[in-house]
């Protein structure tokens, strides 16, 4: 009888079997990384993240549309007025567009997903609250980066070409002299998504997160300018809007917003805007089921 020898166990193995042995367990950075792709997955798969998005970036056509009037009017205008002409910087003026979109977006990026329950899907995938909203945060916060930059800068360089040395020269400076301003500006942009987000997490609805910031845009910057001194000026300098300027160490004077602040406060101001409501959101996703 021919005895036939069994195959050594390693031989045996299957290679699908060699590779689970071999498998390493996942690491917190790839955890990380997952979680990171998941909600930029999220946000790229809703049709209206696009809209938003050149909504925001549009604002270079406002910015344009606005330079090319003022300089039809300066043009028309009697050699003494063109002497005493001004104009304000455009770029403060169409960067109220990207701050509404991006708080619009950051909001709906975490009311949509109360509204259809997905984010019981996510909290049983992550059991722990804090790692998808700093991933939220992160992706939310990195669009408006970019979206604000893009409008900002875009503005700028549009309405120089247009202006060249109209209103006494206003857009012909060096652009290192402009350019902490127009950084400045661009980061108000995702401050706008991320209090969105901390908003829409909070109060769980869209019309209510959306309606506060477009009273932080609008409606609480006309009230303060119409109350008496000095506390117009005191609460004009804690505003987004008198943020940027206030970073950079350039004075307000014709704006009802203030400049009172230093740019070191001006700055933890504006980061408050976006932390404090974060930082709620996470403390309060502790207590409350999704």
């Amino acid at each position: 009888m021919i005895s036939q020898r069994r195959p050594p166990a390693d031989a045996r193995r299957t290679p699908s079997t060699a590779r689970v042995l071999h498998q390493r367990p996942p690491t917190r950075m790839n955890a990380v990384v997952n979680v990171l792709a998941s909600e930029w997955i999220k946000l790229r798969s809703v049709r209206s993240t696009y809209l938003i998005v050149v909504l925001g970036v549009s604002a270079v056509l406002l910015g344009y549309a606005l330079a090319v009037m003022a300089a039809g009017m300066y043009d028309d205008a009697p050699p003494q007025q063109r002497l005493s002409a001004r104009i304000a910087d455009l770029e403060e003026v169409v960067v109220i567009v990207p701050q509404l979109c991006m708080g619009i977006l950051g909001t709906q990026a975490i009311t949509s997903e109360y509204a259809t329950g997905l984010i019981r899907t996510s909290l049983t995938i992550v059991p722990r609250r804090w790692p998808i909203l700093a991933a939220k945060s992160t992706v939310v916060g990195a669009l408006g980066l970019i979206t604000g930059a893009t409008a900002v800068f875009g503005t700028y360089a549009v309405t120089r070409l247009v202006l060249d040395d109209r209103f006494s020269g206003a857009y012909t400076g060096a652009f290192a002299d402009r350019l902490p301003l127009l950084i400045a500006i661009s980061v108000s942009v995702p401050v706008f998504a991320l209090l969105g987000l901390g908003l829409g997490a909070l109060l769980r609805s869209s019309a209510g997160a959306i309606a506060i910031i477009v009273g932080l845009v609008y409606v609480i910057p006309m009230i303060i300018g119409n109350i008496p001194e000095p506390w117009s000026e005191r609460l004009g300098s804690v505003m987004i809007g008198a943020l940027p300027r206030e970073i950079t160490g350039d004075t307000i004077t014709t704006s009802v917003y203030g400049s009172l602040l230093p740019p070191a406060a001006a700055a933890a101001v504006l980061a408050s805007y976006a932390a404090l409501p974060l930082l709620a959101t996470t403390l309060l996703m502790r207590r409350r089921n999704a």
